[in-house]
């Protein structure tokens, strides 16, 4: 830091400004707030998040809806509808030793088409209906198009 006397030689004159002092307080307040930041980014008790269940093989079960984002139905990766979705299911009841239906959807489905789905399955007599935790991927929709194309 420069000091400047004055002309008459008494008084000495500061013209420059010593910014160590602010930098320092600066440094303090920033290390700080990277210890508190991360406290802030903590989820509301309160809330309980949902966990999937792993455990479960989906490939093993005997009855598989598969809906794309086009609204195409395959059950068991075959081409079915929603009129004979029902008729479909209830023919596997007699040759399933738990009646479990695992539905598995594009993100992109709609809501209602799931919906007819389980109401489906309630009518042909499933009492469990499984919806798998991973979506429907593309290349589970391009497997069972290329599927049904070859028969």
């Amino acid at each position: 830091m420069a000091i400047k006397v004055s002309s008459d030689g008494k008084k000495p004159v500061f013209n420059e400004i010593n910014i160590t002092p602010l930098t320092d307080i600066f440094l303090v307040l920033l290390i700080i707030m990277m210890v508190i930041a991360p406290s802030f980014q903590s989820l509301d008790k309160n809330i309980t998040i949902p966990e999937i269940n792993s455990g479960i093989s989906i490939e093993e079960k005997n009855a598989t809806v598969a809906l794309t984002k086009d609204g195409e139905l395959f059950l068991n990766g075959e081409r079915t509808n929603h009129q004979e979705l029902e008729g479909a299911l209830a023919a596997l009841i007699p040759n399933m030793e738990k009646k479990e239906v695992v539905v598995k959807a594009d993100e992109r489905a709609k809501s209602s088409e799931i919906m007819q789905i389980m109401r489906s399955a309630q009518s042909a007599g499933f009492e469990k209906l499984v919806v798998a935790g991973e979506p429907l991927s593309k290349k589970e929709q391009k497997e069972l198009k290329n599927k049904e194309e070859r028969q």
